[in-house]
């Protein structure tokens, strides 16, 4: 009816005004934009903190008597297997003495059945017979005295791990305490690093961790929390925890700092991308995909986040895993409109 009038009874602006009206539903077609679907996985908290490396174990490695060495049996930075014997110090005496010990004792061993043998007889006191095997026992308790005292003058390793520099020489005369090496289990490292008393709740035992060292440039430690300290400092605030990192390939070593990133209150969550979020002052929505007749419209659905991951938000509330969502065209969009789901961003062409 329209076109008819325009044809042959409105003037020719209105007529040429007409002429552009069959454009107009080209602006109704319907928005493309890119959706997926509301998944639930395993999250947790990054928390960041500096800690210090520590070896499994160290131990310093002195001599216990005061002697010469006679032999040093390992060279700096080896690897040594427990009980391994890392030096010898002069014993030429103490050896003297053991053998005089050892005869001793078969003596009184020998005395002690002679006089078992004749008291049985009836030819010997008791008395006689105490006296021979208190001698036997003196003199086997003096041999192991003596054994105790050869074996200090042979230092091992109380741990299967690493020697570092070696200060000391064959001859020279040591005293307790001085220092022969050091010795560390640096299988594991462990990490002590402290954490605020705000997440102390969050924190326990098996807690997985992330670590880097700069001096290492960009290689990263994975490794779990052991354990956490029983007190709070009063000044800080905050609580010490240690983590162990396997060090299997020997690239850690002790004394260096590192960037720690604790995953704390792990826990299954909804997680959606960044790109889908969109906030309005302080509220946060999500264009929600629904089946509108035969085609797709979206409703706009504000949510409730939680944390922020590497371009993730967690979604605390408004939707549910299985829920379509759009997380590419949103600034095209309000609340009803209708859409057409691209393989990939709008923004991208064919």
């Amino acid at each position: 009816m329209l076109t008819a009038r325009c044809g042959f009874v409105l003037p020719f602006f209105l007529s040429a005004f007409c002429m552009v009206l069959p454009l107009k539903p080209a602006l109704a077609q319907d928005v493309g934009v890119v959706v997926r679907t509301v998944q639930s996985e395993q999250i947790a908290d990054p928390l960041e903190a500096l800690g210090t490396l520590k070896p499994n174990e160290f131990v310093t490695v002195t001599a216990n008597v005061a002697e010469t060495i006679e032999a040093i049996l390992f060279e700096s930075g080896q690897r040594v297997a427990q009980g391994a014997v890392l030096a010898r110090l002069e014993s030429a005496e103490e050896q003297a003495v053991l053998q005089e010990a050892r005869y001793t004792v078969d003596e009184a061993e020998s005395q002690l059945e002679r006089i078992r043998a004749v008291a049985k007889r009836g030819d010997a006191s008791q008395s006689l017979l105490d006296e021979k095997q208190r001698e036997f026992y003196v003199a086997r308790a003096r041999l192991a005295a003596i054994e105790s005292r050869l074996a200090n003058r042979v230092i091992r390793a109380p741990f299967s791990g690493r020697v570092g520099l070696r200060n000391v020489s064959a001859g020279a005369y040591v005293a307790p305490g001085d220092v022969i090496t050091t010795l560390v289990d640096d299988s594991l490292m462990k990490l002590d690093f402290n954490v605020p008393s705000l997440f102390l709740a969050s924190l326990r035992p098996g807690v997985a961790i992330r670590a880097r060292a700069r001096a290492l440039g960009d290689r990263y430690f994975d490794g779990v929390v052991e354990s956490i300290d029983n007190q709070v400092d009063p000044v800080s605030r905050s609580v010490t925890v240690r983590a162990l990192l396997d060090n299997a390939a020997g690239h850690l070593q002790a004394g260096l700092l590192m960037e720690v990133v604790l995953q704390s209150n792990p826990r299954t969550a909804l997680v959606v991308p960044e790109s889908a979020l969109v906030q309005q002052r302080d509220e946060h929505y999500l264009f929600v995909v629904r089946e509108q007749g035969a085609g797709l419209a979206v409703e706009k659905t504000q949510v409730n986040i939680g944390v922020r991951l590497n371009g993730r938000v967690e979604v605390l509330a408004g939707v549910a895993a299985g829920d379509r969502i759009v997380v590419d065209g949103t600034l095209k969009l309000q609340d009803g409109v209708a859409i057409s789901t691209l393989d990939r961003s709008p923004a991208m062409g064919d």
